[in-house]
């Protein structure tokens, strides 16, 4: 997402805040968060790809996935 994208979220947002949108800029915001938080998340989980944890024996373990609990 580039700068620009970015910059308009934050229109939408003032704009939302002191006239209102209109139901086009309505879609066009939640589309442009949608990829703004799925584009944060890819990154986040690229970080963590690359996270290894250091045992106390001074061996070195991938970060693991956490299964999820029931």
């Amino acid at each position: 997402m580039d700068k620009r994208d970015i910059e308009r979220i934050n229109e939408l947002a003032r704009k939302k805040k002191t006239v209102g949108l209109t139901d086009s800029e309505v879609k066009e915001q939640a589309a442009l968060r949608d990829r703004y938080i799925r584009e944060f998340r890819d990154g986040l989980k690229a970080t963590l790809d690359q996270v290894y944890i250091q045992r106390e024996d001074g061996t070195y373990e991938k970060l693991r996935k956490k299964p999820p609990q029931n």
